[in-house]
């Protein structure tokens, strides 16, 4: 006759209880340090993302209201400034009552006096500052400021310090600036004829250049330069 039956079960021991717990506790075990790996881990790429973060914007912040780095498009500063040059722009320098002095090299936005394009920015060196009475040229080819004739160390070599005469006294809040390359520099001398007469507005000075910060062979400090130091104040001023 036949009968539907099961295999009966086989009656555990103790030891096989035993084993199979311990099997499920070293299971727990090795899912649990996996799972702590695996947050450790994730811990470590949170604060490296938040590190990089956080650099990221120091260095926005730096190059948006502190110093900015701009490339030398142009060879119009040569004998200071090459092509390809970096240089950090302290955008501050002039901030908190400062304001341009002779020799400064300086950034610009030239909209209005040298270009009418927006954001066309220049580098060029402050020859003379509100009062003063800049022409070119004494007897010996030097320009001068209030009287004071420049020796202008700085200048590309073979240069002559212009080959454009003129005779003008700077606005207040204006400024005359140079190239020191100046056989091959567009400055005030170019635009003696526009508005403003070939002047820039201080208020259109992005900051004063002060590092050559790149290439690493060309590295150096910008420092105003000693021709300026004996000059006079414009006549008539007061303090």
């Amino acid at each position: 006759m036949d009968t539907d039956v099961s295999p009966p079960e086989r009656d555990r021991s103790p030891a096989a209880d035993e084993a199979e717990a311990e099997e499920r506790s070293r299971s727990a075990v090795s899912g649990g340090s996996r799972s702590r790996a695996l947050l450790a881990l994730w811990e470590e790429w949170r604060r490296t993302i938040l590190l990089a973060a956080a650099g990221v914007g120091a260095m926005l912040l730096v190059t948006t209201f502190v110093v900015r780095p701009y490339q030398v498009p142009s060879g119009s500063m040569e004998g200071t400034l090459r092509i390809g040059d970096r240089v950090l722009v302290d955008k501050l320098a002039y901030r908190f009552g400062g304001t341009p002095r002779r020799g400064d090299v300086i950034v610009f936005d030239g909209d209005g006096s040298f270009t009418q394009k927006p954001g066309t920015d220049f580098v060029k060196r402050v020859i003379g500052v509100g009062g003063d009475r800049v022409t070119c040229c004494d007897a010996e080819g030097r320009i001068m400021v209030n009287g004071h004739p420049l020796d202008e160390t700085y200048l590309y070599p073979g240069n002559t310090p212009s080959q454009v005469r003129f005779d003008i006294v700077v606005p207040d809040g204006k400024l005359w600036v140079m190239g020191d390359h100046r056989d091959d520099s567009r400055d005030s001398r170019d635009h003696l004829g526009d508005p403003g007469g070939g002047t820039v507005p201080v208020g259109r000075v992005i900051g004063r250049a002060d590092w050559i910060a790149w290439p690493v062979g060309h590295w150096t400090r910008l420092r105003r330069p000693a021709a300026f130091s004996d000059v006079p104040a414009p006549a008539g001023a007061h303090g």
